[in-house]
């Protein structure tokens, strides 16, 4: 099982995720507090700054100071290995 490191410790399994988006654009944030709404946040930024969202096959959506481009590559190393 792969893993994806979201930094502070955190992991989540990549074969979970189903998208990866920038926390930027207005869909995207009403999509985190419709989540948040449903108890269906999981905010792993550590108070910091929100820079990635994750969105899960279980309609989970996962916050992350990482940023974007730092999650996909890491995304990428692993697929080429």
């Amino acid at each position: 099982m792969e893993m994806l490191h979201l930094g502070g410790g955190n992991y989540v399994s990549l074969s979970r995720v189903v998208a990866l988006v920038s926390p930027d654009s207005l869909p995207v944030r009403r999509l985190v507090q419709d989540a948040k709404n449903a108890g269906r946040v999981i905010d792993v930024s550590g108070s910091r700054k929100t820079r990635s969202v994750l969105i899960t096959d279980s309609e989970h959506i996962i916050c992350c100071a990482e940023e974007t481009s730092v999650l996909q590559e890491q995304i990428q190393k692993q697929e080429t290995t």
